[in-house]
């Protein structure tokens, strides 16, 4: 599958600069738009190895596969609105948001994977097209994130792209650990 990180990323709200900088690392130098293309396709390779451990968890209070996924799909959702409301207003809020809450809330581990997909590619491919016709200027536009302060579009595309690499990785560990405890 790729890039593989064990680390665990700081909290997004109480450790708000360690997790962009832990998102950007994970990023590095690569071009976010190369990284959100390979995506899709990762998680697809990934669901269809996952075969019958898709939805469990490694151990109580972790994601599995498919919990990943769907945060990851979540993510793209809020992402989506984050980068046209910086881009179509000045400063706009744009609110934080608990992950756990939205995989659990929203019954992640009981989605259909391949609808989520589906969703993910359609609204990866959008974002990467408001990606390649943006301007410098627009890139530069700010929001104002709740819990991180200023951020603007293309600190949140570059984000988006550590993120993928965070939880696909988390994803990958999670079927490695239910495979060697059963």
């Amino acid at each position: 599958m790729g890039f593989v990180t064990t680390e665990r990323a700081p909290d997004p709200v109480r450790e708000a600069k360690a997790y962009q900088d832990h998102l950007l690392g994970l990023l590095g130098d690569d071009d976010p738009a190369v990284v959100q293309g390979a995506t899709s396709d990762a998680y697809a390779a990934l669901v269809s190895e996952a075969g019958e451990d898709l939805r469990t968890r490694p151990e109580p209070g972790e994601w599995s596969v498919l919990e990943c996924l769907a945060h990851t799909t979540q993510a793209e959702v809020v992402y989506s609105a984050r980068i046209r409301w910086i881009v179509a207003h000045e400063e706009p809020p744009l609110i934080g948001y608990d992950q756990d809450l939205w995989v659990d809330g929203l019954r992640g581990n009981e989605e259909d994977p391949e609808r989520l997909i589906s969703v993910l590619r359609m609204l990866r491919d959008w974002n990467l097209v408001m990606w390649e016709r943006s301007t410098p200027e627009e890139r530069a536009k700010v929001g104002m994130h709740a819990e991180r302060g200023p951020e603007s579009y293309e600190l949140n595309f570059r984000l988006i792209a550590g993120h993928d690499r965070f939880h696909l990785a988390q994803a990958e560990k999670a079927l490695r650990l239910v495979r060697e405890a059963g």
